[in-house]
């Protein structure tokens, strides 16, 4: 059997709409005129005119078929049916203003509450996370959940606030803040450089033991130059490949071979002469590591205090400056 049109879901759902927002605004209006004991103080509080009270409550009256106030030329009493109801949706009410306030709170309040951060690996371990505690020193009552993942970060479906990138962004739906320089520099052991020289060009390299990192999405990295002013990419036949950035790093150390690292990772082993650059006068263009996140409106106070952080932080560890090590060729 068909449904009457007056039953139909559209019908329902228009129903509900207009019966809740004649409500909403009756239900306001009300629990002013209680808290004011006048409509025309209640109006002076809603930013409305006494008239618009009278309406609003009288629509709800209608609604309810309930009388819920007695009014005089000098007072205004609730009726039995008006204590009632003010009984029944004061608490509902109160919950409402308590929920406003606590997310004001966190927009405009103290930090608190629970930080869901996202970084690649080798900078979450070498640079992000050394950090936190100074951080949570500074902002106790926020906690941090950090997640270290080579892989795209998925704001939404993770759940993410902030999220630490590296390299060129391409990707336009989220605010990036450079955090530093992101340079990339060819580095061997002593004892490699002993054993085997270095390569004096791009095109050496092929006759050199090379050491790769393989990313998340299963592709080797290629390895970047700058030659004759113009971009270059390399891909050299590995001897080892490895999907952990430290692996790498401990292989060159090692002696196994040479790898094209990252400035943050490799500037204090270059400056201890654990690690000896080459291919410098080659060194690409710098990329960046960004701190991320969806939006620059709204943000909670948590998110707020921790992007200047580790934005003052990361810059003040001068991790980025590669410029002693390369200006002049290996």
């Amino acid at each position: 059997m068909p449904n009457h049109p007056s039953h139909s879901p559209r019908h329902g759902a228009d129903a509900l709409a207009s019966s809740f927002a004649a409500s909403y605004a009756g239900v306001v209006a009300f629990i002013a005129v209680v808290t004011e004991g006048s409509f025309a103080r209640a109006g002076d509080r809603l930013g409305i005119g006494r008239s618009a009270v009278s309406r609003s409550i009288q629509k709800l009256e209608e609604q309810l078929d309930a009388r819920l106030f007695f009014r005089t030329t000098r007072t205004t009493t609730l009726t039995r049916e008006g204590e009632l109801f003010y009984e029944n949706c004061h608490p509902g009410v109160e919950r409402i203003v308590q929920a406003l306030e606590e997310m004001r709170e966190l927009r405009d309040g103290p930090p608190q509450g629970r930080l869901r951060v996202a970084s690649t690996v080798g900078f979450g371990r070498k640079v992000v996370a050394p950090l936190l505690p100074g951080f949570q020193a500074r902002y106790p009552e926020v906690a941090i959940d950090l997640l270290l993942d080579d892989a795209a970060t998925e704001f939404t479906a993770g759940h993410v606030d902030v999220a630490f990138r590296n390299g060129r962004l391409e990707d336009s739906q989220i605010v990036a803040r450079q955090l530093c320089l992101m340079q990339m520099l060819v580095c061997a052991s002593p004892g490699y450089r002993q054993a085997h020289g270095l390569p004096r060009s791009v095109e050496e390299l092929a006759d050199h033991r090379c050491i790769n990192l393989r990313q998340a999405s299963g592709r080797v990295c290629e390895w970047e130059f700058k030659v004759n002013g113009r971009p270059r990419k390399f891909s050299p036949q590995a001897m080892s490949s490895f999907n952990d950035d430290e692996l790498v790093l401990q292989a060159v150390l090692d002696g196994q071979g040479l790898a094209q690292l990252p400035g943050y990772q490799i500037f204090d082993l270059l400056q201890s002469g654990a690690l000896v650059p080459c291919l410098a006068q080659y060194t690409p263009d710098d990329r960046g590591h960004y701190i991320c996140y969806l939006s620059r409106r709204h943000l909670p106070s948590r998110v707020r205090v921790f992007i200047d952080y580790m934005t003052a932080h990361t810059k003040a560890l001068n991790v980025q400056s590669l410029t002693t090590f390369s200006a002049a060729p290996g």
